[in-house]
Order: C-alpha cells, then structure tokens, then sequence
C-alpha cells in the first residue's frame, strides 16, 4: 500500500470558533494514525503556539510559519530565515509611522510596541496574550516569518517599498510576512520529498488565505466549510465547517475513513 499524508491547518480548521479542538477531529486523527497515515500539521503560527496541539493529537511533525520552517518526527528537515538587513528597513519604516511589528523565530516571537491596538486586536483573535516586546529580536535571533499590524489603506506603501516580501492578509488589521515565493506549499514539498511520498497521495485542510497554494498543490485539497471563498475556490473538495464535524467529514468524502469506522 502507498504511503499517504495528511496536513492540517489550525485556525478554523482543527480548531473550532472556540480555539477548542472537536471531539470528532481527535478521534478522526487518531484513526488516520492507526492506519499508518502521516499526520502533519500545516501552520501560520510559530511552534510555540500549538504545543499543546500537538500533545493532543500525538502530532510530532509540522510545517510552521507558512512553510519556513518544517519539522519531521521532532527532527528539523528544512528552514529558510529572512535577511536580518530586510527586517531592520522594514523595523525602521513601521516605527517612523507608528505601525507595529511582530518577529517570528522557530523557538518564540516578539513584538516591537507594547500595549499597540492592532496587536491586542489580533492576538485576542487567536484566544492569546499580548506578547512579549522585544524590537530587536531579529538581531539575535533568526526569524522565519514577520507580521505587518497596521490598516489596510496604509499596508500598500509596505507592498510598494518592499517587493521581494509577500504580506498575506490574516487579520482585520495584520498581515504574515514572508518572503516572496514562500508558503505552506514549499515546506509540504520538502517533507514530501523526504519521506518520498507522491503528491497525489498528500492531502490538505484549509481555511484562509494561507492555504491557497497548499490547497492546489496536494493531490487533494480540502476546504472547510468555513473557508473564505478563494480556499473554497482552490480547493478539491469542500466539507462542513470546523465546527460540524468538518474534518471528520472531509477525510470521509476523500475516502481515507470509513463511515461506519468513524463512528464505532
């Protein structure tokens, strides 16, 4: 039998509204493992931020910060950090205008500002405290992925003077910043390639705007039914929300579950 992969995004999709992972999702994950299926998870969020995911679930590998950094059975396989250089021009533009930014290295992140509204707005979405402030945490640390907290009509200028980022919207007023061709894609790619595993046996569950190229790339990609339109567009197939079962369902409709297994 071939081997096949399972990656999951976090947000909305293994977790519900309510930052809580469904029953049903748990036991789903569980009865991927027991068929020998690799189970990964497939994140915006730094390492840190889904310990206790992964505790639940007995989830040991991962692709982190929208592919920049990617770990196998708790060995790294793959890191791409951003050029300090970049990170202090970008640092210098945002405190001239009093915007804010956050450092994302594979061990923890900072922020630039403490008590920056932009920050609490989009920390309290994730049901986490506002963190630490470290300005200059890029200078000791490497860092994988940057976040932009400042309004929409002001992020262009960033758009603009930076051209070898790419920001991706995750938040009313935040953005990842990542380099430009970097996404959940390019870390799956790695790992698939390690493990030797064919695309058309890899799998994907999403929700944002983050998932968009790990949606297209696997062999099938699944959009929850939470989904903003453009994942629901990109995707294979589209179950119910994060919420209802979604996971549960989808790995059903793609044929990896039996119905009647899942709910013994």
């Amino acid at each position: 039998m071939e081997k096949s992969i399972v990656f999951f995004d976090i947000d909305g999709t293994l977790l519900n509204e309510e930052k809580k992972i469904p029953a049903s999702t748990k036991r789903a994950v569980q009865l991927l493992q027991e068929k020998g299926i690799h189970t990964v998870i497939a994140t915006g969020r730094v390492p840190n931020m889904f310990y206790w995911i992964q505790k639940e679930l007995n989830i040991d590998s991962y692709v982190s910060m929208n592919g920049q950094y990617v770990v196998f059975e708790g060995k790294e396989i793959y890191s791409n950090p951003i050029d300090p250089n970049m990170l202090q021009s970008l640092s210098t533009m945002t405190a001239k205008k009093g915007h804010a930014l956050a450092f994302c290295s594979h061990l923890d992140y900072k922020v630039s500002q403490s008590n920056h509204p932009y920050i609490e707005e989009g920390f309290d979405s994730l049901m986490m405290p506002y963190p630490e402030v470290d300005e200059k945490y890029y200078t000791h640390s490497p860092i994988y992925q940057g976040h932009l907290y400042c309004n929409p009509q002001d992020a262009q200028v960033y758009f603009d003077q930076f051209p070898d980022f790419s920001f991706v919207k995750w938040d009313s007023n935040a953005y990842d910043i990542l380099p430009n061709g970097a996404s959940k894609a390019v870390g799956i790619l790695k790992m698939l390639e390690i493990l030797d595993i064919e695309k058309e046996n890899s799998f994907a569950f999403g929700d944002g705007l983050n998932d968009l190229e790990m949606l297209k790339m696997v062999g099938t990609g699944v959009a929850m039914g939470n989904a903003v339109p453009e994942a629901k567009a990109a995707a294979d197939v589209i179950t119910t929300s994060s919420s209802q079962d979604g996971i549960l369902n989808g790995l059903i409709q793609v044929g990896l579950l039996e119905k009647d297994l899942a709910s013994a």
